[in-house]
């Protein structure tokens, strides 16, 4: 089969007229230029430049592939211009996993940033539900990188991002929240239908494990596929819910509280393999820009 090495050679040839002058220009032997071009003509199925005593001249088979040649390098040439383009960071596509909570709270700001640095490198998003669900996407290689819990039995690159902070919501006529608390112990709401998350989404298990780490079996009062709504729903009196910090908007009227004892998670970005300078420079974008516990949610869990 025909190589772009022996099309160059061939062209080579064909644009100065000399193998002399094309093994110069190519810094390869003589005898190797030669050999290169027999192995394209016998792949061919016959001869595609007549050496004449001063010159070669193309064949009526050389003639008809010799724009084909050229072609294939052209072509060869973009695609590598496209590579450099994206390692340079200047186009592209960068493909990237995440849960469904680190696309509402983590994201925003890293993918604002990472536009005003990057504006000609597409991002394509993958969402899922759980953890689980995305290292086994990852595995797959859906993504060039994901974001999300700490994947367990990882073997490429894990580049933590931050602890990820719960908070419990409740509405702000709560009993429990009047006095300018800012914790509750989750075993004072034990007694409480919760506002849960559906058995798939995997912050079900994170409250689950929550509350029976407070001693008591959650009861579920809702429960909600998707993410966003819990601390809306909470808000709004149906049950106490507990969320990640970085999930809530700027303007929520609803009582945010610590859990006692704390609920954490430690978020991570991960990769197959080291990371090519695209995915690196991402990695670099989220590890400066990730809100893991924005500004306007520090403030109001502050004492006082």
């Amino acid at each position: 089969m025909a190589t772009l090495r022996q099309f160059e050679y061939l062209v080579t040839v064909v644009d100065t007229g000399s193998f002399t002058r094309a093994a110069e220009l190519l810094h390869v032997t003589q005898p190797a230029l030669s050999h290169q071009v027999r192995a394209l003509e016998r792949d061919a199925g016959g001869p595609l430049l007549e050496r004449l005593p001063r010159a070669v001249r193309l064949t009526p088979m050389g003639r008809a592939m010799l724009p084909h040649a050229r072609a294939a390098l052209a072509d060869a040439e973009r695609a590598r211009s496209a590579a450099r383009q994206a390692s340079g960071l200047e186009s592209g596509e960068l493909q990237l996993a995440t849960v469904y909570s680190a696309s509402l709270g983590v994201l925003p700001p890293v993918l604002r940033a990472w536009r005003r640095e990057h504006g000609g490198v597409r991002i394509r998003l993958f969402e899922h539900r759980h953890g689980d669900e995305l290292k086994a996407s990852m595995a797959a290689g859906q993504a060039d990188v994901a974001v999300g819990p700490a994947p367990s039995d990882w073997d490429g690159p894990v580049h933590a991002l931050g602890v990820e902070e719960f908070v419990v919501v409740l509405p702000p006529d709560d009993p429990v929240a009047v006095g300018g608390a800012t914790r509750v112990e989750l075993a004072m709401l034990a007694d409480r239908g919760w506002v849960h998350y559906s058995p798939e989404n995997g912050l079900s298990e994170v409250l689950d494990a929550a509350c029976a780490g407070a001693g008591f079996q959650v009861r579920a009062a809702v429960r909600s596929e998707q993410t966003a709504a819990a601390p809306m729903l909470a808000a709004a009196g149906l049950g106490p819910a507990l969320v990640p910090a970085n999930i809530i908007p700027k303007q929520f009227d609803g009582e945010l509280l610590r859990p006692d004892p704390p609920v954490h998670r430690t978020l991570t970005a991960y990769t197959r393999s080291r990371p090519d300078p695209l995915t690196a420079a991402f990695v670099d974008t989220l590890a400066r820009k990730a809100a893991v516990l924005p500004d306007h949610v520090r403030r109001r869990l502050a004492p006082g």
